[in-house]
């Protein structure tokens, strides 16, 4: 899919500091610092337009939430989202997720949110997916020892190759699989984007909660 360009995007973010980080790299390890308090902290990698890691924010004020996006086009949609009513517990980072260990240290996030992510389906394109064993390694570095993963998609194939991703990596355990997620819609389920997208075309979505073992750490 083509990204439509917004002109005014970079300006724009470099204009709100206080919702988009400009250099998270200098706070790994202190996003603590960031929030000025110690709630837990949650990850949404590739936030999009922002309307799940938003509404997570306004619904969950115990928590602290962090959307990642890489693409300036789409990540400004989201702060205009925050712009309208800033939340405290809400940050968001325009950054390249391959990297993401290198913004979060110290285990310091509880859960990470994989809604939708681009299925990359071609078999030269695996190592992209943010289920691939790279990508895990990242984040078992970042998850505490507690650490979930949730995953929603639309895409098969994504969702079967998640599953063996997880369950050929030492550090994971699949806690929960639902192959239609509105048949058993678990409790306080945000919508995204794509989500009400994909429910019209009446596709089925895919769920996967998986954690760290309990030895891993």
């Amino acid at each position: 899919m083509r990204l439509r360009n917004v002109k005014y995007a970079k300006e724009l973010l470099e204009s709100y500091p206080e919702i988009i980080i400009q250099n998270p790299k200098k706070h790994a390890g202190n996003w603590k610092e960031v929030f000025k308090n110690k709630k837990p902290i949650e990850l949404e990698i590739g936030c999009g337009k922002g309307k799940f890691i938003y509404e997570k924010a306004e619904t969950n004020p115990d928590t602290n939430f962090i959307g990642v996006e890489k693409f300036d086009s789409v990540i400004v949609r989201a702060l205009e989202k925050a712009m309208i009513k800033p939340l405290d517990n809400l940050r968001l980072i325009r950054f390249d997720a391959v990297n993401i260990d290198s913004i979060f240290k110290d285990y310091e996030i509880h859960k990470i949110y994989l809604n939708f992510s681009d299925p990359w389906p071609k078999k030269r394109q695996a190592k992209r997916r943010l289920t691939s064993p790279i990508f895990l390694k990242h984040y078992t570095k970042i998850l505490n020892p507690k650490g979930i993963i949730e995953l929603k998609t639309d895409n098969y194939g994504l969702f079967e190759y998640s599953m063996l991703s997880l369950n050929h990596d030492d550090n994971f355990q699949i806690n929960s699989v639902i192959l239609d997620l509105y048949k058993a819609l678990p409790k306080e389920n945000v919508q995204t984007e794509f989500e009400i997208k994909f429910l019209k075309l009446n596709k089925p979505i895919y769920y996967i909660k998986s954690s760290l073992k309990e030895d891993n750490k």
